[in-house]
């Protein structure tokens, strides 16, 4: 066989396996072949799970008692209705993630809005960097670290406070300081995130809308208004809606920091499905709460989103 032939079979068999391939890219399979392997990534840790969670919601099953599962219908749930602690967890949850979230918004949006506008600010990227630091942290390592600084015989805050006001405050075990202090913490952790979130929306807005607003002589709420929220709303909206999720559920941090004292004050919803799951280990109750915790966090997704569209709607 020349060389020649031997090339021009070589070039038949390429465009054989070419033709092959571009057939089989273009079929349904191709598609389903790539997102398969993730499907069933999901099926297997979400849904399936999310499922089982559901039926034993219906079902009296505690891994303490040698008794089979039973049956018992709605019975966890108008136990829920009827648990006036339980509604005390939602009670503080709410207060927690509202002042949380709209905290570390505020700051979020005013130090972005600062570094932002300040590109030529000396130091600005090592600012950036030790301002991004406590986001990188386990919120284990973060509950650790200010345990000890609230500690109150060799703590940094509490010499501080001695120096500075002349007296000492326990922090974490003192009914009216504990609940500020661990919601200080997790305003410490994530308005880093909030700052984050408020470069990304502003760095999506168009330089030429901005310097077309500057010719114009548009006010700065103008042009906040009309130029730099249209286009950053979604990023800002959807870094809100990630921490109000992730604030709700906050369970690790006041875990370490407090275990839910003094009393109760600081025993958040999270820590109360922990304490019915791993420590009573009822199963059944433990899956009901979680199923509601699951309705409400769709619920936030909802009114988020719906808030989201909201000018889009109008404008249809």
């Amino acid at each position: 066989m020349s060389t020649s032939d031997l090339a021009e079979r070589t070039e038949q068999v390429i465009a054989r396996r070419q033709g092959v391939l571009h057939t089989f890219e273009e079929s349904r399979y191709f598609a389903v072949a790539l997102i398969a392997p993730i499907l069933l990534f999901f099926i297997a840790l979400n849904v399936i799970p999310t499922m089982w969670m559901i039926g034993m919601s219906f079902y009296d099953y505690s891994l303490t008692s040698a008794a089979a599962p039973s049956f018992i219908g709605a019975q966890n749930y108008s136990r829920i209705m009827n648990d006036a602690d339980l509604w005390s967890a939602f009670g503080r949850t709410f207060v927690f993630v509202v002042l949380a979230v709209g905290i570390e918004t505020a700051l979020g949006i005013a130090l972005g809005f600062l570094f932002w506008g300040s590109t030529q600010m000396p130091g600005r990227r090592v600012a950036l960097t030790l301002l991004f630091v406590p986001m990188v942290l386990t919120p284990v390592a973060s509950g650790l670290f200010w345990r000890l600084i609230y500690e109150p015989t060799f703590g940094v805050a509490n010499y501080l406070m001695q120096n500075v006001l002349g007296f000492k405050v326990d922090f974490l075990t003192n009914i009216n300081w504990a609940f500020g202090a661990v919601l200080f913490v997790d305003i410490w952790m994530w308005t880093p995130f909030m700052i984050l979130m408020t470069l990304a929306a502003l760095g999506s807005v168009p330089k030429a809308e901005l310097e077309a607003a500057e010719v114009d002589r548009l006010s700065w709420w103008q042009r906040l208004v009309h130029v730099i929220l249209p286009h950053g709303k979604f990023i800002l909206m959807l870094g809100i809606l990630l921490r109000t999720i992730d604030a709700y559920k906050t369970t690790d941090l006041v875990f370490l920091m407090t275990n839910g004292g003094p009393g109760n004050i600081t025993e958040l919803i999270g820590l109360k499905l922990y304490r019915y799951a791993f420590a009573s280990l009822n199963i059944g109750f433990s899956s009901a709460i979680a199923l509601i915790l699951l309705l409400i966090a769709i619920a936030f997704t909802s009114i988020y989103l719906y808030v989201l569209n909201l000018r889009s709607r109008r404008e249809a």
